[in-house]
């Protein structure tokens, strides 16, 4: 499986010339699309007229085969906000070849935001605090709710850092999932708190 996948990769890279006979290629092929597609269906939804032009970068595409018919995908790419700017974004998914279907959207905006006026005589050692670690958290506490989610949702705009108790750095945001294939959107919030100095996840909540 190793053999035939690491050929696959490198022609999605544009590597290896996409007439190679691989048998694997037009799977992991496939499997990308599909993410993809949904991926910017998800960012219309989230964002509306705000999404313009979304691209994802071939170079930051790694696709990973977990079974026969399963794919785990992960990449990076950009849109076109409303006023002009680049809005980079990171995002994953699993595809299932069998049925032709992704399942498990989850897409994270980069960019930075201001923190509130009242927020500024907070100023934490951030080196070790990931924005990301605290929304893989919420995720997956997402997921163990809701077995079937289809998509997770969040918004840089809507991170907030507080102080916590024992030094811990609290990170809240906002977020919108889809519990279920062909549900809607619904909103929540989220609540995480680390440890400054290893960057470790302490204690994750979620409210719908």
């Amino acid at each position: 499986m190793a053999r035939s996948a690491l050929p696959a990769l490198l022609v999605l890279a544009g590597l290896v010339p996409a007439s190679t006979p691989l048998l694997a290629a037009p799977d992991l092929a496939r499997a990308a699309e599909r993410c993809e597609h949904e991926v910017a269906e998800n960012l219309r939804r989230l964002r509306g007229r705000d999404a313009k032009e979304v691209q994802f970068l071939a170079a930051r595409r790694v696709l990973t085969p977990q079974s026969d018919d399963e794919t785990a995908i992960r990449g990076e790419g950009r849109y076109r906000a409303a006023g002009g700017a680049s809005v980079s974004f990171s995002y994953g998914c699993a595809y299932n070849a069998a049925s032709d279907s992704t399942s498990g959207v989850v897409l994270r905006e980069a960019g930075g935001q201001r923190a509130p006026a009242a927020e500024k005589s907070f100023d934490p050692d951030l080196t070790n605090v990931s924005p990301q670690a605290c929304e893989s958290a919420a995720a997956e506490a997402l997921k163990k709710l809701h077995p079937r989610v289809a998509r997770i949702n969040f918004g840089s705009d809507s991170r907030r850092l507080q102080p916590a108790e024992l030094g811990r750095v609290a990170m809240t945001g906002d977020g919108s999932v889809e519990r279920a294939p062909g549900m809607n959107l619904i909103p929540f919030s989220y609540r995480c708190e680390v440890e400054p100095r290893s960057g470790r996840v302490t204690a994750i909540s979620t409210k719908e």
